[in-house]
């Protein structure tokens, strides 16, 4: 493939600077989980999405919405550092991660909450909830499979509700990063969960502006019901 690009008439140079781009992000990129272990290891955190005034704003939507239905049971994919849910009022919850890192730190966080468990993914055991939450995570599955996999188990886990907060577009006017991949999500739903409907779709109140990637957010809530709940 190297051989064929340099032979490429009149793209020249800019064609092998073009493969090698390409080339460079998909060896250095470890892998979704491989990469959110790293990050939880080495002292990082669940990005600016999960802190300050975004923090709140979600939380002030998801508060709400437990107390309006009812919620007794969530689930959450993708719970990270745990700050998010500092600020969460939820009468029982299970979090999973793919980070055992962050599992851990969860668990020492709220080592003293008996409403709240914590595990890694890959060791869920076929637990269900009325509501299954993802936040700021489906942008940040690269690998299709692993999307696949996550929506799937996000969906079939729920009996109720799902809440997703998520850009829903293929992201090409909020630039590139190595560990994001924007997605439009709701295709997906329609196509392989044809039994659940979008209810809501409730606008960021912090939308994202270019340059800003932390007093703003790409990302909207879209709220799902089970059509047998109507």
């Amino acid at each position: 493939m190297k051989e064929f690009v340099r032979k490429i008439p009149i793209l020249g140079s800019l064609a092998q600077r073009i493969f090698r781009s390409f080339t460079k992000r998909a060896v250095s990129f470890p892998g979704s989980k491989n990469y959110w272990e790293s990050r939880y290891k080495t002292g990082g955190n669940s990005g600016a999405g999960s802190y300050q005034k975004l923090a709140a704003f979600k939380a002030e939507i998801l508060n709400e919405f437990v107390v309006k239905n009812h919620i007794e049971t969530v689930i959450e994919y993708g719970c990270g550092d745990g700050n998010q849910l500092t600020l969460s009022e939820y009468p029982s919850y299970v979090g999973f991660d793919v980070s055992e890192k962050a599992i851990a730190i969860c668990s020492t966080l709220f080592e003293t909450d008996t409403s709240k468990r914590f595990s890694v993914l890959g060791e869920r055991k076929g637990e269900a909830a009325q509501l299954t939450i993802s936040l700021d995570v489906i942008y940040h599955l690269i690998e299709d499979s692993v999307f696949s996999d996550y929506m799937s188990v996000l969906f079939d886990s729920a009996t109720k509700f799902v809440i997703i907060f998520s850009s829903n577009s293929n992201g090409e006017e909020y630039g590139r990063a190595p560990h994001v991949k924007h997605r439009e999500f709701v295709p997906w739903i329609e196509s392989n969960r044809p039994k659940w409907r979008l209810i809501q779709h409730l606008e960021n109140r912090y939308p994202y502006v270019s340059g800003d990637n932390v007093n703003g957010s790409f990302s909207d809530f879209y709220i799902f019901s089970l059509s047998d709940n109507n």
